[in-house]
């Protein structure tokens, strides 16, 4: 009994210290991840499968999310963007990509709009706020480290940067969120938009095995060293295999009638856009000296922690469905 029991704390102290070396590669909390992950493809899913236009408004209230974790995230640096402008500049441009008969003008004329309103609001916004100044404290103090120390937090980049960072804002946020509305008024909405959002997902996920099972060579060693040739390679092959299963489930006709090559293609792209979104977000929070974009996704971060590699490659989805003509 006692050597059974002796022989049950020696596999349990392995599988710890099996698990603290995979959270130390990966540089995610992966128990907390996996949980965080599987309530997301719930909701998401349970919310397509109800209606395409319960998936627009939680696509807003994500991005309102998003908006708040950038205002927060901009304010350790001393930059400071509009949150109220900016929810409802989104609101404006998703609402009317979706609901206007002609999505691409209503979304050309909405970007426009916004693009003034931000900017002006970044001009003439008066002060930052307490909360914000709260919000930006305490994230800082639960920084278990800055990722390099940035020498831009102790002056203040002045209105100009505001400008500048909340039109990069709207583009980064609600233009790209847009296209996955897109896809909500063609055919066969969800399994596109299920496409869109998950295949990205799969391709996070590849990185993350391959990367650390096998990475040895560093993609971008400056701006993420976590990320490797290794990671990449998964991360295509994750995107092509769950294409093809996504496809030819979804768009069999033309799969089975010369279109095999089409996921083939979608796969490829999706898994270097989706890394590019990666690199990005990681260039992003290097320059503001931060860890993560937020914390209310426990083993993920932020929103935009998470969908970053999925509204980058959001243009490209519609694009390839668009070529492809399904």
């Amino acid at each position: 009994m006692t050597q059974q029991h002796n022989n049950l704390g020696i596999n349990h102290h392995d599988a710890q210290e099996t698990l603290e070396s995979i959270n130390k590669r990966t540089g995610r909390n992966m128990p907390q991840a996996i949980a965080t992950g599987a309530v997301l493809v719930i909701l998401i899913a349970g919310t397509l499968l109800i209606s395409p236009h319960a998936f627009a408004y939680l696509l807003i209230a994500f991005m309102i999310m998003g908006v708040w974790e950038l205002r927060v995230d901009f304010a350790t640096v001393g930059v400071h963007i509009s949150p109220i402008a900016l929810w409802l500049c989104s609101i404006l441009m998703l609402l009317s990509s979706y609901y206007a008969p002609d999505h691409l003008l209503a979304l050309g004329v909405s970007l426009g709009a916004s693009l003034i309103i931000v900017s002006l609001a970044a001009a003439f916004n008066p002060f930052s706020g307490g909360r914000v100044h709260r919000a930006v404290a305490s994230k800082m103090a639960g920084q278990a480290q800055q990722v390099v120390p940035s020498s831009s937090q102790a002056t203040e980049p002045g209105r100009f940067a505001d400008i500048c960072v909340s039109i990069f804002s709207v583009l980064y946020i609600p233009l790209l969120a847009a296209f996955l509305v897109f896809l909500l008024v063609q055919p066969s909405p969800q399994i596109k938009v299920m496409m869109a959002i998950f295949i990205p997902a799969l391709g996070d996920t590849g990185g993350l095995v391959f990367g650390a099972a096998f990475g040895k060579h560093k993609l971008s060693p400056r701006i993420s060293p976590k990320k490797s040739y290794e990671g990449l390679a998964g991360s295509m092959l994750f995107c092509t295999v769950g294409s093809l299963l996504f496809y030819g489930f979804a768009f069999q006709a033309d799969f089975l009638n010369g279109g095999w090559w089409k996921p083939i293609v979608m796969g490829i792209v999706i898994a270097i856009t989706g890394t590019f979104g990666d690199l990005c977000a990681s260039m992003l929070k290097r320059d503001m000296g931060i860890k993560d974009m937020g914390h209310l996704l426990k083993g993920h971060g932020g929103i935009l922690d998470r969908v970053d590699s999925i509204l980058i490659s959001a243009p490209f989805f519609f694009v390839m469905f668009t070529l492809f003509g399904v």
